[in-house]
């Protein structure tokens, strides 16, 4: 319908293109329209629920202001319930929705994924399955942000799925593709580059969907995975955030310092790689900043008896 109206509308005081041939173009497509079903929904009235929805939107609306304009889906239904407004609390939140109308939050929001819509995505070669036959076949990739003292810090991860372990991470002040490039070619070094054929899952983050990140995973011989939005593409990455977050920063916490909060991380993740082996990665030309290693948490690992977890 909206197709139909946005093809057919009228420019220069003329019909850009008619109804039926608009219809018959559609169904040449696959999409079967008929004119007159396109007349009989523009001309049918509104049914009882849209009409009832337009009721309640004036009322949700001049609710919201009067109070203050703070207001979410909770303090809502239950301010409409004692006016006597028979309502539920999912319709609530969907009218507010469709008004714009949310409620104040404590503390500015931080988002630490900015999908590229222009960008061209992977597929989704894991279909929300994270299970792995043996080590370096599935890594999942995510971001985070940590409060300190001096401002945010955010904290990059990469994990083997089958082993649970923490095989690259970084930290650092911001947001840019070096961070989450850092922890993949961090997590590539301490696989000594043997990720042929691996499968690598991410959200769609423009960090991730970036050219030199897409150039050092296929330069691995690794493949690229994007969830699709919406879905919980990064189920297990999230649940070792949690669990790092829970068993270290939300324990120790305040963090003073960026620097404070590397060591903590480094230190809970307890792995460092030999001397010579650290000064050949920190030697890359162009790289900045503290020291980043890959590591293993205590709470994260998985008993020693696991098969390849030396590898």
């Amino acid at each position: 319908m909206r197709f139909i109206d946005e093809n057919a509308a009228r420019t220069d005081g003329g019909l850009r293109w008619g109804v039926e041939p608009i219809c018959t173009v559609l169904c040449e497509h696959g999409l079967r329209i008929a004119p007159a079903t396109y007349y009989a929904a523009k001309t049918r009235p509104a049914s009882p629920r849209k009409v009832r929805d337009e009721q309640l939107k004036w009322q949700l609306a001049e609710l919201h202001a009067a109070n203050y304009g703070v207001y979410g889906v909770r303090k809502m239904h239950a301010a409409l319930r004692r006016g006597g407004v028979d309502i539920g609390r999912d319709q609530t939140g969907r009218l507010m929705r469709e008004l714009g109308l949310v409620g104040v939050r404590r503390g500015k929001p931080k988002r630490t994924t900015y999908a590229d819509k222009s960008a061209v995505r992977p597929a989704d070669l894991v279909n929300r399955q994270f299970r792995a036959e043996r080590p370096d076949q599935l890594w999942v990739c995510d971001l985070t942000y940590i409060r300190t003292w001096v401002g945010f810090a955010y904290l990059a991860l990469v994990v083997d799925v089958f082993s649970r372990r923490i095989v690259g991470w970084a930290l650092a002040t911001h947001m840019r593709t070096d961070l989450p490039l850092e922890a993949l070619e961090m997590a590539i070094w301490t696989r000594q580059g043997q990720v042929d054929g691996l499968i690598q899952h991410t959200d769609a983050g423009s960090q991730y969907l970036a050219i030199r990140y897409a150039d050092t995973l296929a330069a691995a011989g690794a493949l690229p995975s994007v969830g699709t939005v919406g879905d919980s593409y990064d189920a297990m990455a999230e649940s070792t955030i949690g669990q790092l977050k829970a068993e270290l920063i939300h324990r120790r916490g305040p963090w003073r310092t960026v620097a404070q909060l590397e060591y903590a991380v480094f230190e809970y993740l307890d792995w460092s790689p030999p001397p010579a082996a650290r000064r050949a990665r920190h030697a890359h030309p162009g790289r900045k900043g503290a020291l980043h290693n890959a590591g293993c948490s205590r709470g994260l690992n998985p008993p020693v008896s696991r098969r390849d977890l030396a590898m």
